[in-house]
């Protein structure tokens, strides 16, 4: 039986429109001015935290990190968050909100095994059914596949997204297929459609892969019209045997200020049989490990080499020190 075109869906893509451009037919671009005087007398509202301080309404963020350092643990995490109005890490929602979980890579008993921790390890009664859904490719029929730079997949992904606040994307690398990773016009068609999702007041967090150098794999380009960029990487001292510790950078963070926008240390503990974590700001980490090794005997070169601390600030951290009475003078 044939399938009507008005039918087609992820599963059913009409051969032959993969390609094309919903607009391409329009007609003539019609763009609107404003004079500047009448701009900024605009009664516009505040626009408002998704969760305070990293995602505000409708705003575009990413977060990146190497394999197995918990990019998605996270990301779940404050999706959660945002669905319950509760909190992650040093980050809080305000109230509830819509979420759309896309997870292209990871087999659905091990996303569900995580949920079941996550819930388990949260003090905020779990969202409302219509609050956190999930699109899971693993539970899509053998065969199907989303690629968000095709303008039939993106019309698919939208046609879920009623009522919808926050998209998160889970990962770049399984559902983004736009040309070479390093060419930036490989990511034209997905800017695009960011900034559409942006227009219509639906906030994405988009979740990739670290590349080399600290920085995430792929164009530069990605990172041009998003509000935050969050970096996960491991502790020079980290050992496997800990489980799940990261530190935090915030790589770009538009519109945010003073402490909310210094690194931190996250650290999952078991306390009681839960989960919890613990958040320590990198300078008081620093801080410590200076001291520890000031009080063996080290020397300021020695401190740096170890720590990769430059050797004025070992100075400076082992003045504060002796002021405070805990290095001797």
């Amino acid at each position: 039986m044939s399938i009507p075109a008005s039918a087609y869906t992820i599963e059913h893509l009409e051969p032959g429109t993969e390609h094309l451009d919903p607009g391409a037919d329009a007609g003539p671009l019609k763009l609107e001015t404003i004079p500047l005087g009448e701009f900024v007398r605009l009664d516009l509202p505040i626009r408002k935290q998704i969760i305070t301080p990293i995602l505000p309404e409708r705003g575009l963020a990413m977060l990146f990190a190497a394999r197995g350092v918990g990019k998605t643990q996270v990301a779940f995490g404050l999706a959660y968050a945002v669905s319950s109005g509760g909190e992650f890490l040093r980050w809080r929602a305000s109230k509830p909100r819509r979420v759309l979980y896309i997870d292209g890579e990871m087999p659905q008993e091990t996303l569900q095994a995580r949920v079941k921790t996550l819930m388990v390890a949260t003090s905020h009664r779990p969202p409302q059914d219509d609050y956190f859904r999930l699109l899971s490719m693993d539970r899509q029929p053998l065969g199907v596949s989303i690629n968000l730079a095709e303008p039939a997949h993106q019309a698919a992904i939208e046609a879920q997204l009623d009522g919808t606040e926050l998209l998160v994307i889970d990962n770049l690398s399984t559902l983004v297929n736009g040309g070479p990773e390093n060419d930036a016009a490989s990511w034209d068609a997905m800017q695009a459609w960011l900034l559409k999702l942006r227009r219509q007041g639906i906030s994405v967090l988009l979740v990739h892969h670290a590349g080399r150098g600290d920085n995430a794999r792929g164009t530069s380009k990605r990172e041009d019209v998003l509000d935050t960029v969050i970096q996960l990487k491991r502790p020079d001292d980290y050992d496997p045997e800990e489980g799940a510790r990261f530190e935090v950078h915030l790589t770009k963070a538009r519109g945010i200020f003073g402490e909310d926008v210094l690194p931190f240390e996250a650290k999952l503990s078991v306390v009681n049989g839960q989960d919890e974590w613990e958040c320590t700001p990198l300078s008081d980490l620093r801080i410590e490990h200076v001291a520890e090794l000031s009080q063996e005997g080290c020397s300021v070169r020695d401190i740096a080499e170890r720590t990769g601390i430059p050797r004025s600030t070992v100075s400076r951290i082992q003045a504060k020190l002796r002021a405070e009475g805990r290095l001797q003078k």
